[in-house]
């Protein structure tokens, strides 16, 4: 795409604190009309604070920024949304309980004689719809809707403002294949009508198919600008750690033990029409693969208990048994990473020390009933020290971490419990280079000490790197397992679209 030479935008030594964290420290900008500009580094270079401050979310301490030359105030949402700043959130913000076209155009609703005008809503509403490729009616609820759909909607509202600048904040982390080619197909033509786009991702491969120019921050401060043939994986990876990450997916190979989780025609609720039999074994990691609504996530949650299988047995280290909750699960040293972590991993309000202790809440409190601070202390300190969390204290706020930390947070709840099976849903969903790196340099110690990993991942150079083992779903049931030299894309992709493997 050739880019305007028109310079639509300027940020100038953009400074930003908050408590303990020097967030952002001159950070400097630009973004010229019709560019897809990519802003990339580490979770907690940066890049979430200065999208905020571009959309009038949070406040900079220092620093200018001009709109067509000319210095501008973004000092709330409503003045960055009129200047035609608009934000797509990475965290979806949108109100659960009113329908898609209700929040496409909340707050900024159409009258007429002084009454919302439902009708106008509707049919506008279903334009926009129909410009990200999301096929729902406008009055449909959002609570009923998969999270890569919400995100769609997500977007629909964005456009519904008319934007001149749009931010997207990892707009595919929750998207299917299909649902993203929809959005660069739709960010194309945004492009060609003389929108800009600045564009955070984690995905080094999207950020090398779109952007136009790439700026790297790295804790806080601008590292260094990329042009046409500099854009390259090694080259974003390299500016981004400050070092040549040369072997990724650091595996080694090693022995496997007894069989820790034996699933015997287990029935999930999701997909009461397939029953499904596997195993994992001790020191073994095993993905699940396959793609969006294959049943990975549900199966993982029957496993944990949060749902109950329909019928089938579930075998523990060799002894039967049935899990009616994830209390049982716990009792049988199992662990789940969730796929979301601030839904469903995390409470935000509460600190390091407190999230790391709630699952093993009842196992360390005092006699009486009373929490045994000093464990709860030592646990947080330790999990800190283990997993490199990096915060000035354990009693700092999860919700001031970044995403990276945050995953960290939750993996340190469940490993001072000291489980025999780790359960991950999306592992490194949300999270950058560096912390990923951390993550599989993890699983692959965990599994070397013994512990059975099941993992299920959208990313497939994630299964392809991190599996001794991968079973591939298809519509609620595992097509077939892959190892070894079998294990490639083609034959995943095959599997995960239905077809049976190549004789």
């Amino acid at each position: 795409m050739t880019v305007d030479a028109q310079l639509l935008l300027e940020v100038h030594r953009l400074s930003k604190r908050f408590p303990g964290v020097q967030a952002l420290s001159e950070v400097d900008l630009t973004l010229h009309r019709g560019e897809v500009l990519a802003v990339i580094g580490e979770n907690g270079a940066g890049k979430s604070t200065l999208v905020k401050i571009l959309a009038g979310v949070q406040r900079p301490d220092e620093g200018s920024i001009a709109l067509n030359g000319r210095a501008v105030h973004v000092d709330s949402c409503r003045a960055a949304m009129n200047l035609g700043i608009v934000l797509i959130h990475q965290e979806l913000n949108l109100s659960d309980n009113l329908s898609v076209a209700a929040n496409i155009f909340l707050g900024r609703e159409p009258r007429r004689m002084g009454l919302i005008d439902t009708k106008r809503i509707y049919a506008e509403a279903r334009r926009y719809l129909e410009m990200v490729g999301l096929d729902v009616s406008p009055d449909t609820i959002v609570n009923t809707l998969s999270i890569g759909r919400r995100q769609m909607v997500e977007i629909a509202k964005a456009l519904s403002i008319d934007a001149r600048i749009l931010i997207m904040d990892e707009p595919t982390s929750s998207l299917s294949s299909r649902e993203t080619e929809a959005l660069f197909r739709l960010m194309e033509d945004l492009q060609s009508k003389g929108v800009s786009i600045i564009y955070i991702s984690h995905r080094l491969a999207e950020v090398h198919q779109l952007a136009d120019r790439v700026t790297v921050l790295r804790d806080g401060k601008n590292v260094c600008d990329l042009v046409g043939n500099q854009i390259t994986h090694e080259k974003m990876v390299e500016c981004m750690v400050g070092r040549n990450v040369s072997q990724f997916y650091a595996r080694k190979r090693h022995d496997v033990g007894d069989v820790l989780l034996e699933a015997k025609n287990l029935v999930t609720p999701s997909w009461p029409q397939h029953a499904l039999s596997f195993q994992v074994r001790c020191g073994e990691i095993v993905s699940l693969a396959g793609l969006v609504g294959a049943g990975r996530s549900e199966l993982l949650r029957v496993l944990f208990g949060v749902d109950k299988a329909l019928s089938g047995e579930l075998r523990l280290a060799d002894q039967s048994r049935t899990l009616g909750c994830p209390a049982d699960a716990i009792d049988c040293q199992m662990a789940l990473i969730p796929e979301d972590r601030k839904l469903h991993g995390l409470i935000l309000e509460m600190s390091i020390r407190t999230n790391i202790s709630l699952a093993g809440i009842y196992r360390d409190q005092r006699l009486a009933g009373f929490l045994n601070r000093k464990k709860e202390y030592e646990d947080a300190v330790q999990m800190m020290e283990r997993l490199s969390i990096r915060t000035p204290s354990v009693d700092q706020s999860v919700r001031l971490l970044s995403g990276g930390n945050q995953q960290k947070v939750v993996i340190g709840k469940w490993l001072a419990l000291q489980p025999r099976i780790m359960l991950m849903d999306e592992p490194t969903r949300g999270i950058d280079v560096g912390a990923r790196e951390e993550v599989y340099r993890l699983m692959e110690q965990l599994a070397r000490d013994g512990m059975g990993i099941l993992f299920a991942s959208s990313e497939m150079e994630e299964v392809l790197g991190m599996s001794d083992r991968t079973l591939v779903m298809h519509e609620g049931r595992i097509m077939g397992q892959l190892r070894g030299e079998e294990l490639s894309e083609e034959a995943v992709m095959r599997l995960a679209t239905g077809n049976a493997p190549a004789a």
